[in-house]
């Protein structure tokens, strides 16, 4: 009876231990990306034109959940404990909603929900997202797309692309991920610079009824 309950303790003591090894293996890091917040939006009194933005698109290896790097041009890896808490696409999307909406040049600007209520649609794409491994040191490379077509007749009036690279100083998930906070950010920044100005000779069309 002893030599029984002695082993039954054992073998709690043996399962305990496991669970809380895989525990602490197999508990999931969840990270998502940091921008600063666009300015408050000038006021708008003569903006008339309405914005809707598609969900960016993107890989499908970008939009699996796990962190990428790339110890190669050929080869994609993922990290199996370290994951987006949102998807990279849908934070884009977010993100260039808040800085469109703080250029003042549009009456709004929203999510594209199907409806005919805008009068100009953007979609564009982020073409990468990831840890560069290779060539020396540790990078981090972003890569964005996009372009504005006018909803009633489909031209394109707008487009643009921006890939930025930043450097890793020390080589760990979070330090990775937080430069790729700063790489995302200028790459929006790029990718949007030339639009205000020409977003204003839009608006003024469309206002003139042209």
């Amino acid at each position: 009876m002893k030599k029984s309950l002695a082993m039954s303790l054992v073998v709690i003591s043996t399962i305990v231990v496991l669970a809380g090894c895989a525990d602490k293996v197999g508990r999931a890091n969840y990270y998502t990306l940091n921008l600063p917040a666009p300015p408050d939006p000038p006021a708008a009194e003569n903006a008339h034109t309405t914005l809707a933005i598609r969900e960016f698109t993107a890989p499908a290896y970008l939009r699996r959940g796990a962190i990428v790097y790339k110890a190669s041009p050929e080869l994609v890896g993922f990290y199996a404990y370290h994951r987006w808490a949102i998807d990279p696409c849908e934070f884009v999307t977010d993100s260039i909603i808040d800085r469109l909406g703080a250029t003042g040049t549009f009456s709004r600007v929203k999510h594209y929900d199907g409806q005919p209520d805008a009068d100009y649609v953007v979609s564009g794409r982020l073409e990468k997202l990831e840890e560069i491994d290779y060539e020396g040191g540790v990078k981090v490379e972003v890569a964005v797309s996009a372009q504005m077509t006018r909803r009633d007749t489909g031209t394109i009036v707008w487009s643009n692309a921006v890939s930025e690279v930043g450097v890793v100083n020390q080589h760990d998930v979070p330090t990775v991920v937080s430069e790729m906070s700063h790489t995302m950010e200028r790459a929006i920044e790029k990718l949007l610079t030339p639009v205000p100005r020409t977003l204003s000779a839009v608006s003024r069309a469309a206002t003139n009824g042209n």
